[in-house]
Parts: C-alpha cells; structure tokens; sequence
C-alpha cells in the first residue's frame, strides 16, 4: 500500500513561494496563540493566522514539512505522474530522515505534534484572490492518518491529506522555488524565515539582489518579538552571514532606519573590485592560498596555527572539496613538520592522491568528532560528505572541520541504533 519515497541526493528541494516572504508561521518553538494580522504596504495582501488553544499555532520547523511535501508533489509532477492527489502516502521515517530530524522515539512524537498543529492552525488570505472568491480560509494539511501494526505497534506509514489551496499552489510549477538541502541546518527560527524570504525576494534579482528597511522585514516575518529586539536579531545573522545561498549586509546599521541587503550568493562571482557589493571572493588566481581556518591543536606544538595560515575567504564559489581536502593536508602536514608521534597516523605526503580524514583534520579534531559519534568510518563519511560538496558547489564550507563535524553528528544521531551492538 505505500511506496518508499525518492531519495533527497536525487530530488530537488522545492519550497511553496506564497508562504515564503509572508507571516504564515510562528518563528518561536514555544507554543504561540496571539494570531498574526498582516496587511501589506499596499494593502493588497491580507493574511490572518489563528491558533488552536490545544496545539498553539504551526511553527515555522513545522513548515519543514510542507517542503517536504511540496517536493514530493514536484518530482511525482516531473515524472510525469498522472492523477496526482492532495492525499500523499509516506514512510514517517523517510519524511523524518529527509528533514534532518532523526528518526527516534522523540522524533516522532514531534512529528506527530507538528501534523496536529499544521491541522488546526486556521489561515484565512485574500493571496490568490479573484473575481468569485475574495479570500479562502483552510488549514494547512485537512487530515492525516497513522498506521500502525497491532501486534508490534511498528508504523506501516501515513496518509497526509493536503488543504486544496496548498495542493492547487504547489500543482503550478511557477509557484514552486528551490532552495538548499542546508536549509534544514538553520536553527534559528527568524533565520529560517529569513533564508526562505531572502529566496523570494533575492532570488531572481541578480547582483542588485533586493533590500528591505528593517520595519518592513519585521512586519513581514509575524514576529512576536519587539522590533528593537528583532533588529538585533537581524544584525546578529547578517554578522554570522551564514545562510546558505543567500550574502546579507546591513546598510545604516547606526542609523534609525536601517536595511538589510540581501543577494544570492552565486552572484557576487561577477562582482568587479570596485563594485560596492564586492567582497572577498576566491577565484582561480586565489584558490591556492584559500585555506579554511583550521582549529588550534596543542598536538600540533603551536598556540594559534591559524594565525599563520592566510585569511579564510568569504565566499567558496570556484573551490572544490578535493581542493579543500588537499590544502587542509599539506597544511596539516606543516604543522607537524618536527614528525609524527609514536603511534599516531603520518601526514598526508604529495604522493597520496586521496587524504585520510585523521590527515585532513587534525588530530585534535579528529580524536573529538570519534569520541563524540563512535562507531563510523570517518574516511568513508568524509567521501559522502565530499560527494554531496561537489554536486553542490555554492555551499563549501567557510570552515571545513566544523561543518564535516556537524555532518557526522547528523549522521551518527540518525543512524546510531544500526550500529553493531546498539
């Protein structure tokens, strides 16, 4: 009766847009039942968002999967699938790998609280308005249904039945946006909001991207937090600049009314020096010298080795992760140019066309990420990890070690309990 859905390593990601640059969810975990009044600029656009006193209002986490089902739809509508419904059947632990939400007992029960949130949070929106109908009131999935098997109360899997105005949005394709598989890595709930309004908004507007006054982006983003303190909020991610896709700078930051500039990163690449956007950007004549910062090792017998090596770049758009793993060796190598220590792995030497992770990353970090996720071959993850970089090039990391950190940790909390012995 159900069927396994495509993996995520071959299907895009697809985001629904109408719900992207609008106040539709709530950007807090803890349960919200103020409602949210949007009224555009214009006043063209009217959104109304109310809670269930039960379950409190669906949360932007609990938005992950409305993409995940969007995407569903999408690739089943490229296959050139027939008699598509707005009721999807899925394994709950295939939904719950694909989000990056683990798939423990824990999970599920959050997953399960997402779907009765999405079920009960009423919106009503004039968005899609026409001459016969003046706004639609729905809630964001009609239905859902748990299988479970009576003797070992194991899932057998879910139907999700869809609200007709998602289900008729999603079916026209013009309406639907990629958007990155690190998405599901932003943690921060008004950062999620924003990577997904930044797409909206910036996406198809080249190097000029699109900027917004911070009162603006506050009464777009339904948040319940005042605005002072949503623009410190704001400042704070566009310092860490760490969205993936998307470069944010902040114009008048001292003034009182400041805005945020957001562009697509995959844009600055044809920046000019002079041009007022420009920052640092690794090209073909730089490439060489774009080493990531390494994290300090007291093994390595110096205090700061990153202060020796050249200042990491800000965007990593013609690198690849042979190239990183390549430079992270020979400088690891350097490093521990007075020889390897009685038992320990050798450096990576020019020879070795492919270094091993312990040569890639240290020894330090390379003894703490076996310490903290036991178990795995770090040398085969690493190539997973490098294979997933090279398909997707605009989003190599800044700091090579850390993300290949939390990559296994992702790993090791899904995957833990088919460990030998777990």
């Amino acid at each position: 009766m159900f069927f396994t859905l495509p993996d995520f390593s071959d299907v895009s990601l697809r985001d629904y847009q109408e719900t992207m640059q609008r106040p539709f969810f709530s950007l807090s975990k803890k349960k919200r039942l103020k409602p949210i009044e949007y009224l555009s600029p214009d006043k063209s656009v009217t959104v109304h968002v109310s809670a269930n006193p039960a379950y409190g209002m669906a949360t932007i986490w609990d938005a992950d999967i409305m993409i995940y089902l969007a995407s569903h739809l999408n690739e089943l509508r490229e296959r050139g699938e027939n008699d598509l419904s707005p009721t999807i059947r899925v394994q709950p632990g295939d939904l719950l790998k694909r989000i990056c939400w683990g798939v423990s007992g824990r999970a599920y029960e959050r997953l399960v609280g997402a779907l009765d949130r999405l079920q009960a949070t009423t919106i009503k929106t004039n968005i899609r308005a026409n001459s016969k109908t003046r706004e639609t009131t729905f809630s964001w999935i009609d239905s859902y249904t748990h299988l479970v098997d009576e003797r070992t109360q194991r899932s057998l899997g879910m139907e999700i039945t869809l609200s007709k105005w998602f289900f008729d949005g999603v079916m026209d394709k013009r309406n639907v946006l990629a958007i990155s598989p690190l998405y599901f890595e932003i943690t921060s709930g008004l950062g999620k909001w924003l990577y997904r309004a930044a797409r909206k908004h910036a996406g198809g507007n080249g190097r000029d991207g699109f900027t917004i006054g911070f009162e603006t982006l506050h009464q777009k983003s339904g948040s319940e937090s005042s605005l002072p303190s949503f623009k410190n909020k704001i400042l704070e991610l566009a310092r860490s600049n760490s969205l993936p896709d998307i470069n944010l700078e902040v114009l008048g930051a001292e003034t009182p009314r400041p805005k945020l500039r957001m562009v697509m990163r995959k844009h600055l690449e044809s920046l000019t020096p002079d041009d007022p956007l420009t920052r640092p950007v690794t090209t073909s004549r730089t490439r060489q010298s774009a080493v990531p910062a390494l994290p300090p090792s007291p093994a390595q017998g110096l205090k700061s080795p990153a202060r020796d090596l050249p200042p990491e770049p800000k965007a990593e758009d013609f690198v690849t992760a042979a190239d990183i793993r390549g430079l992270l060796s020979r400088t690891t190598a350097g490093l521990h140019a007075d020889g390897p220590k009685r038992g320990k792995t050798p450096p990576a030497t020019a020879t070795r066309q492919t270094p091993r992770a312990r040569d890639v990353l240290g020894t330090e970090v390379y003894e703490t990420i076996k310490a903290d996720c036991p178990g795995w071959d770090l040398d085969a993850l690493m190539a997973q990890f490098d294979s997933f970089l090279d398909r997707n090039p605009g989003e190599l990391p800044r700091n090579y070690a850390k993300r290949f950190h939390g990559f296994v940790r992702k790993h090791h909390e899904r995957n833990k309990y088919s460990l030998p012995g777990m």
